[in-house]
């Protein structure tokens, strides 16, 4: 194999630049030629490409998001921007594709591997919902920048006696809000993986203001509910004054932390070894003390695990 290339796609994640770092670092030391694809696989169908040098990456490991760029791609969903992103591949004679990114990503990954392209996928979402990978890439980042945020939320909520609902990412999965929610102190954690019950969440907060509580933090999880409607009911139920923040895409961006960028730094390198060793089909991650190889259709048919154990130590140590 002398040619590969590698792109990022679906949502930024901390890390990303780590990892196409690695990739390249790792493909010049032996002697591969390495192309960045742009813009994902919209750029794959557009034919947006450009060759990697060891300059391409300097002064990269530290930026957040990616400068590959990303970008949704509706086209690549249909068999004719398949064929496109295809023909292209052949076109340039790229023997290998490492794609960074989440579910979808590989699931993109698959259509390519199908029709006869080496591919790699590597996993980083910030939602660390990838199943075979303790972590992915950006999402201890992204739980740093959380509960940062809710250091600094605490400080305004005990100050006003306030109770605060603070959103953040999640639309399937609970992973930030539950480690946030653990790292932060939270009274109550609200997860699309677990029912919540308004009634108990108040009448936490009804026992704190009893024994003397300043302030309240609830950490939602955007996929199990509205924090401006649970706040509104539960200033409803409790009369308690209720503030809302939504964090949004702040927790996205950023300084990826040590551990993303060794994380990153360490898929990456081992992409491009199982490319040049004529591995394909399958994601790299970090799982069970070490890097792991997991085929496609491993990662398809799983989901990553709940830590029902992190969720009930939250609620012990929120009494």
């Amino acid at each position: 194999m002398k040619k590969i290339a590698v792109l990022t796609s679906g949502g930024d994640a901390p890390g990303m630049n780590a990892s196409v770092r690695a990739i390249v670092r790792k493909s010049i030391y032996h002697e591969l030629q390495i192309y960045g694809i742009m813009r994902g696989f919209q750029g794959l169908i557009n034919g947006e490409i450009k060759a990697m040098r060891l300059g391409s990456v300097a002064d990269t490991i530290h930026r957040g998001g990616t400068i590959l760029l990303t970008a949704r791609s509706p086209e690549f969903l249909t068999a004719e921007g398949q064929a496109k992103g295809i023909a292209f591949l052949q076109q340039e004679e790229l023997e290998g594709l490492i794609i960074i990114g989440g579910d979808g990503s590989f699931r993109g990954a698959g259509v390519l591997e199908a029709a006869g392209i080496k591919t790699v996928g590597i996993p980083a979402t910030i939602d660390n919902d990838i199943p075979f990978t303790d972590n992915c890439i950006g999402f201890d980042t992204a739980l740093n920048t959380v509960t940062d945020a809710i250091n600094r939320v605490r400080d305004t909520a005990t100050s006003h006696e306030r109770v605060y609902v603070i959103e953040v990412m999640g639309r399937d999965s609970g992973h930030i809000a539950l480690l946030a929610g653990l790292a932060g102190g939270a009274e109550s954690i609200i997860v699309p993986e677990v029912p919540f019950d308004l009634a108990e969440v108040c009448s936490r907060l009804t026992r704190g203001v009893e024994r003397g509580k300043l302030h309240s933090i609830i950490l939602v999880a955007e996929g199990a509910g509205s924090a401006i409607q649970i706040a509104k009911d539960i200033e409803e139920l409790t009369r308690m004054e209720v503030r809302v923040t939504i964090l949004g895409h702040l927790q996205r961006g950023g300084t990826p932390t040590a551990y993303d960028r060794i994380l990153a730094s360490r898929l990456g390198a081992r992409a491009v070894d199982l490319l040049m060793e004529g591995t394909s089909g399958v994601m790299v991650g970090y799982y069970q003390a070490g890097i792991q190889v997991i085929p496609y259709g491993d990662v398809f048919a799983n989901e990553k695990s709940f830590s029902w154990e992190d969720y009930k130590l939250a609620g012990i140590l929120a009494i």
